[in-house]
């Protein structure tokens, strides 16, 4: 601990300063040459890197430190205001660490004379590494990436006990984590907007660099924050004024944390304990997932009481059209759905945020002026996808009938649990460990402003990397992957979240999700399913910094990925008129489209047949040029087409919340002239390939009642007009206007005349037929396990995909599932087949020839939104051949 004389001991009016931060000493000025940019990286406790740097004949290297920022390093001159300097000599580093930071550039390496005390408190001071010439006077320096030194020196915080605030009977544990810290002490508050009640410092572990205080008494129900003295390099010896990283619960804003016992009676709905979650998921291969923003699901459905629409209890209001909906979709096999990020947010006011006024959102459907109206209030508005994580284990407060109150948050969450869970649906939570909503000393900043430069992950300049829009973390570092693992295992224990998606998943370390995995198996005694997106991109692409969670590197891990292999193929990739085979590709191509061939159209029809075998690596399928071989070696660009080794690896889908949704997708690619009931046709057949395929299934909210975004591809701050729902299947929100011109505005000449075409948007009729003909499919899937088979064994042994290689017949395909001895197949034998044709098409299946398929149970109901199954569908039993309508996916099943 620093003497009190250099401490500044803190005060309650510390505590009650308006400002977030306090400079309690200026850094002096650093030398040129990188002086103010950490360029070099501790590799290990004693071990550092200096990229670009050669030793000079007598030069050598200090890493001097102090405990005031009071350093000043000029070029030529010696340094001074040090309180010391550790002397390093030329090392080599081990050949595990090397490849650990193989991302480095080239350099000198040293070894820092000093025992792992004087290290660990040297963590706490300021830090220079200088070349200094043999005089000491300076010719270089640079400031140090600390993260591996304090994942090493500190390693037994990530076993030392909870971390945050953790009340137990008569007293409450406070422990914060911050080994760079020269002092810490705990603000405490009777209000959200009161003065400070009482000051208690914390006492630091030399060890672990955990801080703690144990507070005696009835402290729950009460106010936090910390007083942090830090070294924050380029600005000094700051005292930052900082909420909790491990808070789970915060009044209005997220100005401070509040004591919360998640156990406590009082934060539990009546039955909390007792309820049960549906018990519809035996394997990850149940999955069928709904994809929902929770302000998107009722702020515009007037059946849900006014307080409660965009609220966690409009969930609640089981008699709106929104929950029917939803029940009814539960019904016919939805087993989960996934709300896009609950967690507190940065970017929507939670007290006094606000909404256009109606009259500034009309206009004709390709009008400028509804953009003009969302974006001018977005930065106050409600809405906001909620990628910009502020506290992660925190539920938001603008979903909450009162933001003020922090139990609201929690309890009205719960309630929405246990609604959502009566409706037959099990929950899942879309998470976003990769970034934060700010770094460094920014308001919002949390981790960087306890232990500054470690919680995010660094360029070769120190600076913040940004590749996934945002600043982005480091899991990689021991105590980031705790605090992503430690929140998801309390959402999924205290809040019973059943299912995870993660955010960019392949920007974080496959150890760490594995470890996740294990933990949450551990602690709750059951498999939690967890998918996420395995995209591969940015500073960690191909493994640079570590094994990636990404689409190449999750086999045999249990942890799905998106595919988007079937996902291009149908929709089309290249362009807002590049078709793919669902929408005309070389068969009923768009003007504008570019020019394709046969070959193109049956190479998309191979990527969509890869999403029907799940994408298994060693499935074998016939290509287009009559190859037989495994997925794996079917090209998807660079990568595999084939990429997992189970189908619970893979998630299937076709639509979600990113990019244009697939109606607004079609609009653009579908020729001019295209009836509005076979744009409808194709938004099934979309649905339909999905539904068939094997691994996990996973659907937007809308694409079931042919949601439109009036072409917006990325709606993400777009506000509640842009992204509506309607419940009542009027209007799917076609021509609400040009989308805002941030992301849309180079589209907009091409967009506008698709927005005034009347013949495009869709009728209550066609939205309607569309919302039962979705439901029928997912009746269909949920009636056999041969739509969902469990092991990649199971696909090789019970699927064969007919009508493949040079010969097939390019706009259809087919799947044909044996079931025999299989659990839970039901039907001896399944035919499905997709045609995608504007015209009937017929198929001649050599199985089949002799044999007494029948429609599936589901075509043959009298209310079955597929009529043409039973008036147009044909089955030849002589021949084998089957005769299908334009545009349908029809089922046969032999008993």
């Amino acid at each position: 601990m620093l003497p009190a004389a250099l401490a500044a001991q803190p005060s309650l009016a510390d505590c009650d300063s308006p400002a977030f931060e306090t400079v309690l000493r200026p850094a002096a000025a650093l030398a040129a040459h990188g002086g103010k940019q950490p360029q070099a990286v501790w590799l290990s406790a004693r071990l550092l890197q200096w990229p670009q740097v050669e030793q000079a004949p007598g030069a050598r290297f200090r890493l001097y430190h102090a405990k005031d920022a009071s350093l000043i390093a000029a070029a030529g001159q010696p340094v001074q205001g040090a309180d010391g300097a550790v002397a390093l000599t030329i090392a080599a580093v081990p050949p595990a660490l090397a490849q650990r930071f193989r991302h480095v550039g080239a350099g000198l390496v040293l070894q820092a004379e000093a025992d792992v005390a004087t290290l660990r408190r040297l963590q706490r001071e300021q830090l220079l590494l200088v070349h200094e010439d043999e005089q000491g006077r300076v010719l270089r320096t640079t400031l140090l990436q600390a993260a591996a030194a304090l994942d090493e020196l500190f390693a037994g915080a990530a076993s030392a006990g909870p971390l945050g605030a953790t009340p137990q009977r008569g007293f409450t544990d406070i422990r914060l984590w911050a080994p760079t810290a020269q002092q810490v002490a705990l603000c405490l508050y009777d209000r959200a907007d009161g003065p400070a009640a009482r000051l208690a410092p914390l006492h630091g572990d030399e060890s672990t660099g955990v801080w703690s205080t144990r507070l005696s008494g009835p402290v729950r129900s009460r106010f936090y924050r910390y007083l942090v003295d830090v070294h924050v390099p380029g600005i000094g010896r700051v005292r930052n004024r900082v909420t909790d990283p491990y808070a789970l619960a915060l009044g209005a804003d997220s100005q401070r944390a509040w004591i919360a016992d998640l156990d406590a009676p009082t934060l539990k709905p009546p039955g909390w304990d007792r309820h049960r979650t549906p018990a519809t998921v035996r394997a990850p291969t149940d999955l069928v997932i709904y994809e929902l923003h929770v302000r998107d699901f009722s702020a515009g459905d007037a059946s849900v009481s006014a307080a409660n629409r965009g609220k966690y209890l409009a969930f609640t209001e089981r008699r709106s059209k929104g929950m029917q909906h939803l029940a009814a979709l539960a019904q016919a096999g939805i087993t989960d759905l996934h709300l896009l990020p609950v967690f507190d947010l940065a970017t929507v006011p939670e007290a006094g945020c606000t909404s256009p006024p109606a009259h500034a959102l009309q206009g004709p459907p390709d009008g400028v002026q509804q953009q003009v109206a969302v974006m001018a209030g977005a930065a106050t508005d409600c809405f906001n996808w909620g990628y910009d994580p502020w506290h992660y284990t925190v539920p938001e407060g603008s979903y909450a009938s009162s933001a003020a109150d922090p139990a609201s948050r929690i309890v009205e969450f719960r309630r929405m649990v246990m609604a959502l869970h009566a409706a037959g649906l099990r929950v899942g939570m879309d998470v976003v460990y990769n970034h934060t909503a700010a770094a460094g000393q920014h308001p919002k900043s949390v981790l960087d402003r306890i232990v500054p430069g470690y919680y995010h992950r660094l360029d070769a300049n120190g600076q913040v990397e940004r590749s996934t829009c945002c600043d982005n973390t480091a899991t990689e570092h021991r105590m980031m992957a705790k605090l992503m693992i430690d929140s998801v295992l309390t959402w999924a224990r205290s809040y019973r979240i059943d299912s995870f998606r993660f955010d960019l998943m392949g920007h974080q370390p496959k150890a760490a999700m594995l470890e996740l995995k294990a933990q949450l198996k551990a602690t709750l005694g059951r498999e939690i399913p967890l998918i996420g997106e395995g995209w591969n991109f940015g500073e960690v692409a191909d493994g640079a910094r570590f094994e990636q969670a990404s689409q190449l590197s999750l086999n045999g891990s249990g942890i799905g990925t998106f595919s988007d292999r079937a996902r291009d193929a149908l929709r089309g990739r290249g362009g807002l008129h590049a078709q793919g085979w669902l929408n005309g590709q070389h068969a009923d191509p768009h003007p504008l489209a570019p020019p394709a061939t046969r070959d193109d159209l049956m190479r998309a029809a191979d990527l969509a047949r890869v999403g029907l075998a799940g994408s298994i690596r060693g499935y074998r399928l016939t290509t287009h040029d009559g190859l037989a071989q495994p997925l794996e070696r079917i090209a998807y660009g660079s990568q595999p087409a084939g990429y997992v080794a189970e189908p619970a690896e893979v998630v299937n889908y076709v639509e979600n919340h990113d990019n244009a949704t697939l109606f607004d997708d079609a609009a653009a690619k579908l020729p001019p002239g295209t009836s509005r009931i076979d744009r409808a046709r194709v938004q099934v057949l979309g649905a339909a390939v999905n539904a068939f395929s094997q691994g996990i299934a996973y659907f937007h909210a809308g694409q079931d009642m042919l949601r439109s975004k009036s072409m917006d591809a990325n709606s993400y701050d777009s506000g509640d007009w842009f992204n509506r729902l309607d419940w009542t299947y009027r209007d799917n929100g076609f021509g609400a206007g040009l989308p805002p011109e941030q992301d849309n505005g180079k589209a907009w000449p091409l967009i506008k005349p698709l927005l005034a075409d009347a013949s495009i948007k869709p009728g209550p009729a066609e939205i309607a037929w569309t919302r039962d003909a979705f439901r029928d499919l997912l009746a269909i899937r949920r009636s056999s396990t041969l739509f969902r088979l469990r092991t990649a064994a199971d696909i090789e042994a019970r699927l064969r995909l007919p009508n493949t290689g040079p010969q097939q017949l390019p706009t259809v395909i087919a799947g044909h599932l044996h079931g025999q001895g299989y659990p839970g197949a039901v039907f001896r034998e399944v035919l499905y087949f997709v045609n995608a044709d504007q015209q009937p098409q017929t198929l001649a299946i050599d199985a089949a020839q002799g044999r007494p398929f029948e429609l599936h149970p589901v075509h043959r109901a009298p209310r079955a939104a597929e009529r043409r199954a039973r008036t147009e569908a044909r089955f030849d039993r002589d021949s084998g051949r089957f005769t299908l309508p334009p545009r349908s996916a029809i089922v046969w099943v032999l008993h």
